[in-house]
């Protein structure tokens, strides 16, 4: 299976009027998967069963979220890295800044060597 992507025009950002448009491709997404169809997938390479694969998922999901609140890199070796950053507006001085600067905070994610891997290899195919 391939990567299917589609055309866009865009304009040069911060032109008036676009300035010299060039086109580019951008991902046309091929659905979604959900957690009952990762469990599915799952249990074929697994001896576990679909509620012990779904608990598992469930509470590594709880634990990732308390453990990135806590300002912790999640490494999860092959799968990659999830790491909380944030988004503030500059203070003039360091005495001068304060908490209320602080826009919000958001999750990064790095893909590991296996999954960066698997992208390198990937095909595209323009999609009708």
């Amino acid at each position: 299976m391939s990567i299917k992507y589609t055309l866009i025009e865009r304009g040069e950002p911060g032109v008036v009027g676009g300035g010299t448009k060039k086109w580019y491709a951008v991902i046309k997404n091929d659905g979604e998967v959900t957690i009952d169809n990762l469990v599915e997938e799952i249990e074929k390479f697994s001896s576990l069963s679909e509620s012990d694969i779904r608990g598992v998922i469930i509470a590594l999901e709880n634990v990732i979220q308390k453990k990135l609140i806590d300002g912790k890199i999640i490494r999860l070796d092959k799968l990659g890295s999830f790491y909380p950053s944030l988004s503030s507006g500059g203070a003039e001085t360091e005495e001068k800044f304060n908490v209320s600067l602080i826009k919000g905070a958001k999750v990064n994610y790095r893909p590991g060597k296996r999954i960066n891997d698997a992208l390198s290899t990937a095909t595209f195919t323009k999609s009708k």
